[in-house]
């Protein structure tokens, strides 16, 4: 029981980087842009596509990697001059209404360009194996390595924000636009490096998991949800709290879909405690989000309204 803890908490750990990833542009671009934007996840999945298309073409997971990011730079800079740059004046509804447009765009335009069928990337030899953490469990290098490029690009962010100028108008931004516009910020330019910076961690979120999951159209939806209960539960404009909210969603997200089955069956029969604990499980991050709420309603580090 004890390997098994450990194997699903490390799984919950890599998780819980890779919906920071995405949640801590979400994050910025709902508390700096004021920007509902649903498409999010489609460019967690761009980013997946990209790095199977590149890896495909040079036959290498990292001249992949590596050419994926300009990628996403042209996507989120076309994205916002496009489409999010028109929507900033615009109500919540409208916003959700046409980002959401954009998710079936999206979808549709990768049928056409790479097919229905899924893609799959090989694990770089490099990090190809497993390491041994206790008895007989190992576990695979190459998540390992996700979760400490997670944390790298966790501890990049923070430097950034916290000791750099750009860092300081992106959370004067959060707390007060109309004052850093008032002081001569371009607030077009800031907002244009937000979009960009959010688009970027997305995609490099996607392209890091490419190897471990099959990459499809449905990708970018699945996480979503998950991606905007942690940018809830952390605050909104957080990275901090989105970097805590995602770690706590995904390690109980993951640990309770094991672990309640097996407690369930200390009362139930095996069958009816697998059949409660799969409806339990998914419950268990909205009652967290629930519990968060009521003691912090703006959040783990969000700001007071």
């Amino acid at each position: 029981m004890a390997n098994l803890f450990v194997l699903q908490l490390l799984n919950g750990v890599q998780l819980g980087v890779l919906l920071f990833l995405i949640a801590a542009g979400l994050t910025l671009v709902f508390g700096i842009m004021d920007v509902v934007n649903l498409a999010h996840g489609v460019l967690y999945m761009v980013g997946a596509y990209f790095v199977a298309t590149f890896a495909a073409l040079t036959g290498s997971f990292w001249w992949g990697l590596l050419l994926m990011l300009p990628a996403a730079i042209a996507v989120g800079l076309i994205l916002e001059v496009v489409v999010i740059r028109r929507l900033y004046a615009r109500s919540h509804l409208d916003q959700v209404l046409a980002t959401f447009g954009l998710v079936m765009i999206a979808n549709e335009t990768v049928k056409i360009v790479w097919g229905t069928s899924p893609l799959s990337v090989p694990t770089p030899e490099l990090l190809s194996g497993s390491i041994p953490l206790m008895g007989p469990l190992r576990y695979p290098v190459y998540r390992v390595g996700i979760i400490v490029a997670g944390l790298a690009v966790a501890l990049g962010l923070f430097l950034v924000i916290n000791y750099t100028r750009i860092g300081m108008l992106l959370r004067a931004g959060a707390t007060n636009r109309a004052m850093v516009s008032a002081l001569g910020v371009d607030i077009g330019k800031l907002f244009a490096i937000v979009f960009t910076l959010g688009a970027v961690l997305a995609c490099f979120a996607g392209a890091l998991i490419a190897p471990i999951l099959s990459v499809d159209t449905g990708m970018g939806e699945s996480v979503l949800i998950l991606t905007f209960v942690v940018v809830v539960i952390g605050g909104i404009g957080s990275i901090k709290g989105a970097f805590l909210g995602a770690i706590l969603v995904a390690v109980v997200d993951t640990l309770g879909g094991v672990f309640g089955p097996i407690l369930l069956r200390e009362v139930l029969d095996p069958s009816a405690a697998n059949q409660t604990g799969r409806m339990l499980a998914p419950m268990l991050v909205y009652i967290l989000m629930a519990v968060i709420l009521f003691a912090k309603p703006a959040g783990l580090f969000g700001a007071k309204a």
